[in-house]
């Protein structure tokens, strides 16, 4: 998704290879479905060559907001979908995965996460699953577009149902400038749910921006960021690594996970500790029961844990 455009495609526009003809001696010899864009919403992915379409009922909802475009749209099979800017954000069938995995990771590996902060997430996905562990005391959600916000609570009313809660607050704001001015040691768990690394989100993917969440860190702090396909984006993983260190983070950590609407299907987060290691997290082996997860538990954690052996080697070379 880094540098790329989003193009609604008609591949019945486009010249068939030979071999994508049906045989003549073929009993059913119709033409295969296309991909053309009254039916279907798909997000191409140029620089890997490959797309992602999801079969379209309708449009419900576009605006352009002082910062970005926001598409919702009916699917036939995963409920709505929301697109900024022509990405793929979350579909109503399977956000779970993202939000699950951006959220209890770290808070269950941080001793005692009381003091919380969301940057971005603006759906208010993670900021539910934050609100499901009963010893975060205060969560404060910094997003810079409201009507992320408001267009979520419309379509997507399970992800901001607990909104309300008195432990939530949420800002609309600069969140690269809120940090910047954020309380030193104020903080025990940072959560950066961004966009890709282009336009607003891009100063999220700096090292600048870590040195002032490290900052903002107590001395056990921990920190998550969505850190892209490990298939597709390794450079922006080792690039998060390297930054996080230059900003003072002690150790760093990547951790894997499905998320089928995002290119490759593959998706990873970065846990950076403000101490010299990431310790061992609690492991709850009721944690789906105790937390009404769909998708996390404890050994969908330490799963996650594991380094491909291409993403073990590439991070190895940083030291």
């Amino acid at each position: 998704m880094i540098a790329i455009r989003v193009e609604h495609q008609r591949l019945d526009d486009c010249p068939n290879p030979p071999h994508s003809q049906a045989p003549d001696n073929r009993p059913d010899n119709r033409s295969m479905p296309t991909l053309d864009d009254k039916h279907w919403f798909t997000e191409v992915e140029d620089g890997a060559g490959s797309a992602f379409s999801l079969r379209i009922r309708r449009k419900l909802h576009e605006e352009r907001t002082e910062y970005q475009t926001i598409e919702v749209y009916e699917t036939e099979y995963f409920g709505n979908l929301m697109v900024i800017d022509g990405f793929t954000m979350l579909s109503s069938r399977e956000n779970f995965l993202y939000h699950e995995m951006l959220a209890h990771p770290v808070l269950l590996t941080h001793p005692a996460p009381k003091r919380v902060c969301i940057i971005g997430g603006g759906d208010c996905g993670t900021l539910r699953e934050v609100l499901k562990h009963q010893d975060v005391e205060q969560v404060t959600q910094i997003d810079i577009d409201e009507r992320v916000t408001r267009v979520a609570e419309q379509f997507f009313p399970a992800l901001t149902a607990s909104n309300g809660d008195p432990r939530a607050k949420l800002l609309f704001a600069d969140g690269i400038q809120w940090m910047a001015d954020a309380e030193p040691g104020g903080l025990d768990v940072v959560i950066v749910d961004s966009t890709d690394p282009v336009g607003p989100a891009q100063g999220l993917f700096t090292a600048d921006f870590y040195s002032d969440c490290r900052r903002a860190l107590a001395d056990d702090g921990l920190l998550v960021q969505q850190s892209e396909s490990p298939l597709l984006h390794l450079d922006i993983i080792a690039s998060m690594h390297q930054d996080l260190r230059t900003a003072g983070f002690g150790a760093v950590r990547t951790l894997f996970f499905p998320q089928a609407i995002y290119p490759s299907g593959w998706w990873s987060a970065t846990m950076a500790a403000t101490g010299e290691c990431i310790p061992d997290f609690r492991r709850i082996d009721d944690a789906g029961t105790a937390l009404s997860t769909t998708y996390y538990n404890a050994d969908i954690h330490a799963a996650a844990l594991a380094q491909p052996e291409f993403v073990r080697k590439r991070l190895a070379a940083l030291d």
